[in-house]
């Protein structure tokens, strides 16, 4: 296995024994005289490949230029940043702070996110619940993921954010099965439900997609 802890002569002389290349060929293909390869292998000289010899050599075994003595890659970042916002919904009575500045972010795979939601990433954040008015759906402190691009236009049953009379919940949206209102459920039976709501009255905010709980 090739390591960036080997020399780039031993890497290099590794890569030519496992393709059974030889030293003049190599020499040949960055256009130097046939030793070329051999002596920087052998003698050290020159002391490190030059940078366009060493970019051809790396694209023909296929491999980083930073086993070959070039600088290290930088990873790129693959995860996609979800704010955390300094707001928290109601899973109970009351309204609370509506200071939605970010408080920090949470980093996820691209592919589970896809996975979670097809659509666009940039309308997710991290909200805490507060209450405990859905039980035993969501507990007080449950975080969750709210898709905020994915609200009244799309409205379904299940779990959203939404601001009702100036008041941040978190509860159970339901289509009524006649006419054109919307329920608005507690999963706790000892929390109120509205029935028939004009959807007009409820301000939603998102759908909430995924939660995480901290364990006691």
């Amino acid at each position: 296995m090739l390591s960036t802890f080997d020399t780039p002569q031993a890497v290099l002389q590794r890569l030519i024994d496992e393709r059974s290349e030889d030293y003049a060929g190599l020499s040949r293909l960055i256009g130097r005289n046939a030793a070329y390869i051999q002596q920087f292998i052998k003698r050290g000289t020159p002391k490190q490949l030059h940078e366009q010899d060493r970019r051809t050599l790396a694209s023909y075994f296929g491999v980083s230029e930073s086993l070959l003595g070039g600088p290290q890659e930088e990873l790129k970042p693959s995860l996609v940043s979800v704010p955390v916002l300094n707001v928290r919904a109601s899973a109970g009575h009351g309204a609370y702070n509506h200071d939605e500045a970010h408080r920090g972010a949470v980093g996820f795979d691209p592919k589970w996110l896809r996975a979670l939601t097809k659509g666009p990433t940039d309308g997710l954040s991290i909200i805490e619940v507060s209450g405990d008015s859905m039980v035993p759906t969501l507990a007080n402190g449950d975080e969750v993921i709210v898709d905020q691009k994915d609200g009244v236009g799309r409205l379904r049953d299940g779990i959203y954010v939404l601001r009702l009379d100036d008041s941040l919940m978190v509860k159970r949206l339901a289509r009524q099965p006649a006419g054109k209102g919307v329920s608005i459920r507690s999963d706790n039976p000892e929390y109120p439900s509205w029935q028939n709501i004009d959807p007009a009255r409820i301000n939603i905010v998102g759908r909430v997609l995924w939660y995480g709980r901290k364990l006691s």
